[in-house]
């Protein structure tokens, strides 16, 4: 089983996210399971004040190091699903002596600053035990945090939103689908696009003509390894039309780039 362990001082956005499709099922069959930590609740002081301005002067607020590094440090000494409750405002649970980081569980803090999140990246993590995901919100985070408990830090694109938590549901389901039987079929995430480093072929279904467009009569010759090279080039060719920049590290044959030659050629 896969554990996740998200810090966030907005738990309420991650409502509904997890209840359905893959990710429910995951959870209800064993192969997956997360936990949600509130960053406020390990705030001291009766208002549990988690960001502050920054030193220097600047608009905007930066998160606290401290709620963050006591956060992290309290759960992961943990076993995996334990969460705290405080009982009274406040009452946060104090790590005097700040025990030391599982080594061999991730700390990432999702960041517009982070390397882009990509498939490797995900098959990567699908082979850990644990995941610690960081939501990162504001300005920042104060870089103290960064360097006491951040092992790695994730965007999923150039673009900037109001905080990390869609960004860690992002990695969270990308990271399940990777899963022995998350999915219905077990071949499906190999296929997917960026699985191979190149887009997925196209894809049709029932009806076989809709609105005068009917599909390739390839995909009903009963050919099975006529239709395999037609997905091939397909994938070539959409790749080629819309990611070109991906060919230059794809896993390429002789006769891809030979395909590839005569798309250029056309």
């Amino acid at each position: 089983m896969l554990h996740f362990d998200i810090f966030t001082l907005f738990p309420g956005m991650f409502t509904g996210v997890f209840a359905d499709s893959i990710l429910k099922r995951a959870q209800e069959s064993g192969i997956m399971s997360i936990a949600f930590h509130n960053i406020r609740d390990y705030a001291e002081g009766r208002h549990r004040v988690t960001d502050d301005t920054p030193y220097g002067g600047g608009g905007g607020m930066v998160m606290k190091p401290e709620p963050i590094v006591r956060a992290v440090e309290t759960v992961l000494s943990h076993p995996a699903g334990w969460t705290f409750v405080p009982a009274e405002p406040g009452d946060a649970p104090l790590v005097v002596e700040p025990p030391p980081l599982p080594p061999d569980v991730p700390v990432i803090l999702l960041s517009p600053q982070g390397r882009t999140f990509t498939q490797k990246i995900a098959a990567e993590l699908a082979g850990h035990g644990r995941i610690a995901l960081v939501c990162g919100r504001y300005e920042g985070v104060d870089e103290r945090a960064r360097e006491l408990i951040v092992t790695d830090e994730l965007s999923i694109g150039d673009f900037v939103i109001s905080g990390g938590e869609l960004a860690a549901a992002v990695v969270v389901d990308a990271v399940t689908r990777l899963l022995p039987g998350a999915l219905g079929c077990e071949t499906g995430a190999a296929e997917d696009s960026f699985a191979t480093g190149l887009l997925e072929y196209p894809q049709y279904t029932k009806p076989p003509v809709f609105r005068g467009l009917a599909i390739p009569e390839i995909l009903v010759s009963g050919h099975h390894a006529q239709v395999a090279r037609w997905r091939r080039e397909q994938t070539l060719r959409r790749t080629w039309q819309r990611r070109p920049d991906l060919l230059a590290a794809a896993p390429l044959t002789d006769g891809d780039r030979s395909f590839l030659a005569r798309l250029e050629n056309e």
